[in-house]
């Protein structure tokens, strides 16, 4: 069914970026692409020249509950009766043939599209996407968020109902005409997304996996039963349907695991001698194993265990909405110390794990004042890219600008108000760009003069920089180690922790996290959130790979297993560079989609690590707090993989 209207904003002559595009906006039943359906799709089609070339839109009957009906405003008696996404599939993959895939916030539609797809059994012909929002973070325009709606304010374009797939996608056409004319101004690159085929193993539907309640105690004694919270394996052939012996497992109190780790409790098999991989891991790790009528006695008689321990209720008062900095107590870091939070491998009942590289030791760091609302310090409210010089002085020249109030920019941006200039800075491309946009340069020596201002020409408030008349607040620029407590509202439960750096030839990087327990381990490997696994099994931490410069850990603290306590968010190097080489790596707390970051924080003085744990998300009585980390260390993925408890092949 088609919604065509007369009253489609101006989208046309998109010049500095020719390509075809297939602009997408779909209304769901939930926000997990595995779980919950597609309830309406929109796509328009605009030609290189930005001509409107083909639009569609359509009412879906997913056959379920259409979830949040306060936010869409499609009811299950509306949607009864609408087409199912299988008889349209056709149609749209038409529109999105040989075309990029455009949506705001895009690795939702994506990924949405791509299970929808799957379950229809047609060829999703997407080969790459652009991401309106993470375009504009490039762009950072001065808004006090970057949702939709406000970009349409921004922009001058109009919006006639939200959350309308159709309307929301006209209202796109002129985003991206208009972020598209400003990023040519600023000589930025698009942040394209290379897509995978729908064939990828992980957009096959699937049930999630139940988290176990309880926690591992580790190995059974000889002779001895089990104990609820012991992960167990399972390979070979059995004489019980392999399905309902994981029921009876995970009926017991038991957790099911689907490889064999140091920390698996015991392993079932009929056939020791089988070479599997389990069966290979578990002679290497020292696990018990026993055959499956031992087993099933077993699951007789299995002990209590100690269950995950509940967070403290939250208290009804809320803190305000910019958060609460804070420099620590006895168990707490202090704002300005380096705190990794690698694991504690000395578990008791568990095997001694094979010793990982020593990590190095961090570049010394002077000691910074926390973050305070008295005075405003030289450099508050302005934005500062380095350029030039040896990692090690730019690095230090970064650190400086974070003492100085300012905030320290990866990457040009229409929000930078200052460009300081150290040895080679003429030779990189960006300067073209800088000095047609007449923004202020400055030498090293701009920085030296502590406690005054670096510019006595301009004032330091916030208010004066560019963005001072739009944006609401600046985000808290916290030092390596600082913490911040997540507000307590009644609505902020969702949380993106960004990731970006400058644009690299050499080297991909990856984020990744980790959801952990008490004891600093993986529940399951499914805990391991990365490109190959962008969800864990509930979908309350996800991956979303925003472009080739910048990836996102969304994390859904309401949603989140009750054996979590931390989510650990890390990056590693894909390539023969090291951290040093790929220079400051900026990090954002934000509450949810589009928002203005709460925090941020540059990860820099990286010398020879290939992975580098950026920052956590964890609880700490009734409240969640975001720490800064910036620990790095020398061996690669795998092995930091490990050292939580995920069963990483060699």
């Amino acid at each position: 069914m088609s919604l065509v209207s007369a009253a489609a904003p101006d989208v046309s002559d998109p010049h500095d970026y020719a390509l075809d595009w297939a602009l997408v906006d779909v209304e769901t039943s939930g926000l997990t692409p595995r779980q919950h359906r597609v309830l309406s799709v929109a796509v328009v089609t605009l030609a290189p020249d930005g001509r409107q070339t083909g639009e569609f839109s359509t009412l879906l009957d997913p056959g379920c509950d259409p979830g949040p009906v306060h936010v869409h405003g499609l009811t299950a008696e509306r949607l009864r009766g609408q087409p199912t996404f299988g008889q349209v599939a056709g149609r749209i993959a038409e529109l999105l043939q040989g075309r990029v895939l455009v949506a705001h916030n895009a690795q939702f539609d994506y990924d949405f599209l791509a299970h929808e797809f799957a379950r229809a059994g047609v060829h999703l012909p997407v080969a790459r996407r652009l991401c309106t929002l993470a375009l504009n973070r490039r762009v950072d325009p001065p808004t006090p968020d970057l949702r939709l709606g406000t970009l349409a304010a921004h922009y001058g374009v109009k919006q006639t109902r939200a959350h309308d797939a159709l309307d929301d996608t006209r209202v796109l056409a002129g985003i991206l005409r208009a972020t598209l004319k400003e990023a040519a101004r600023l000589d930025l690159s698009l942040p394209l997304v290379p897509c995978p085929p729908r064939q990828d193993p992980r957009f096959a539907p699937k049930a999630p996996k139940a988290p176990c309640a309880y926690r591992n105690p580790g190995r059974p004694a000889a002779g001895g039963p089990l104990v609820q919270g012991m992960k167990i394996a399972i390979t070979g052939d059995t004489e019980t349907a392999r399905v309902d012996l994981v029921a009876r497992s995970v009926a017991a109190g038991l957790n099911v695991m689907g490889s064999v780790s140091r920390h698996t409790s015991l392993l079932v098999t009929n056939d020791t001698a089988s070479g599997s991989t389990k069966a290979r891991r578990a002679i290497t790790e020292g696990v018990p194993v026993v055959d499956e009528r031992a087993f099933l006695r077993l699951l007789d008689d299995v002990r209590p265990g100690t269950p995950h321990e509940k967070p403290a209720a939250a208290e009804p008062a809320a803190t305000t909405g910019t958060g609460t900095a804070t420099t620590g107590t006895a168990a707490e870091p202090a704002t300005g110390t380096v705190t990794a939070t690698i694991p504690n491998q000395a578990a008791a009942a568990r095997p001694a794990p094979a010793a990982a590289p020593a990590p190095p030791t961090p570049p010394a760091t002077p000691p910074r004042r926390a973050e305070t609302s008295a005075g405003v310090r030289p450099l508050s409210g302005r934005r500062v890219l380095v350029l030039g010089g040896t990692h090690p002085v730019s690095s230090r020249a970064r650190g400086r600008i974070v003492e100085l109030g300012g905030s320290a920019a990866v990457n040009l941006s229409a929000s930078v108000t200052d460009v300081v200039l150290l040895p080679g800075a003429e030779t990189d491309r960006r300067m073209a760009r800088i000095t047609s946009l007449l923004i202020p340069t400055h030498d090293a020596h701009w920085l030296t003069a502590p406690g005054t201002a670096p510019d006595a020409t301009r004032d330091a408030s916030p208010a004066d920089s560019p963005a001072g008349d739009e944006r609401a607040r600046s985000p808290r620029v916290l030092p390596r180690g600082g913490v911040i407590d997540l507000p307590r509202t009644g609505t902020e439960f969702r949380w993106d922790v960004g990731a970006s750096w400058a644009q690299q030839t050499r080297c991909e990087i990856d984020v990744v996290a980790f959801v952990v327990d008490e004891d600093e381990q993986v529940s399951c490997d499914e805990d391991f959130v990365f490109y190959g696994a962008p969800e864990n099994p509930n979908g309350s931490v996800r991956l979303l790979s925003d472009g080739p410069t910048e990836q996102t850990i969304g994390v859904d603290l309401a949603a989140m297993p009750p054996a979590a306590r931390r989510v650990v968010v890390c990056a590693a190097i894909d390539g023969a560079p090291a951290f040093g080489e790929v220079g400051a790596v900026q990090v954002t707390v934000a509450s949810g989609t589009g928002a203005m970051p709460l925090a941020q924080v540059t990860v820099d003085a990286a010398t020879t690590e290939r992975t580098m744990v950026l920052a956590e998300i964890y609880r700490r009585g009734p409240l969640w707090r975001f720490r800064a980390v910036g620990q790095g260390y020398d061996h690669g993925l795998a092995a930091l993989a490990r050292t939580y408890g995920v069963d990483v092949a060699d």
